[in-house]
Formats: structure tokens, C-alpha cells, sequence
């Protein structure tokens, strides 16, 4: 059976219920500007199935030979904030239905 390659989950509080999230999508840069786009993070109720993908805007792009974004390096904060601002966009986490994707600025909000 083929090994799905997904990233680990981190576990947040926010408005007092508990979620979790991950990366979902890494950066990608191109000279073309559709091709562009920032990174993307998948968060659920951990109590519950449905996801909200939550897409920030390219950032400027990494010099030549940058690692990868990891986890660690995503604020906590930002996370809250963007997940806050999806529930406010009208995803409903206990719901029933196919992944909604949501995006977002640069500041979650």
C-alpha cells in the first residue's frame, strides 16, 4: 500500500476550541506571475472531518539555495489568526462537505 507523504499536524487553541494544522503547500516561485503562489495551510476541528485550506500570498523570493519552510517557522499566532478568519469567512469546521479554501493576507487576516 502507497505511503501518503503529509506533514506532521501541530495541535492550537483558538476562541477556546481546539484544532489542528499543517502545511499543506510549499511556496513556489516562477517568472511567470500565474504560476506564483505563496504557501497554503490545511487546519481542522480536532473533533471534527472537514478542512478549510488556507492560502497566504507569495512572499518575495528566497536567494539561491534557502532551505524549505518548515513548520517551526510559521507563527503560531498567524496560524490563530488565519483560522479565526475563516470560521469569520463563513467555514463551518463541524459541518459536512468537501475541503473549502479561503484566501487569506499576508497577516491572516
Amino acid at each position: 500500500m502507497a505511503r501518503t507523504k503529509q506533514s506532521p499536524e501541530f495541535d492550537i487553541v483558538v476562541e477556546g476550541e481546539p484544532y489542528v494544522w499543517r502545511l499543506h503547500r510549499q511556496p513556489g516561485w516562477s517568472s511567470d506571475s500565474a504560476v506564483r503562489h505563496g504557501v497554503a495551510i490545511a487546519a481542522r476541528h480536532k473533533e471534527a472531518q472537514r478542512e478549510v485550506v488556507m492560502e497566504f500570498p507569495a512572499g518575495p523570493e528566497p536567494r539561491y539555495g534557502a532551505p524549505l519552510l518548515k513548520p517551526a517557522h510559521i507563527a503560531t499566532a498567524l496560524v490563530a489568526k488565519a483560522i479565526a478568519s475563516a470560521i469569520a469567512a463563513g467555514w463551518d469546521p463541524h459541518s459536512r462537505g468537501k475541503t473549502i479554501t479561503i484566501v487569506v493576507d499576508s497577516t491572516g487576516g
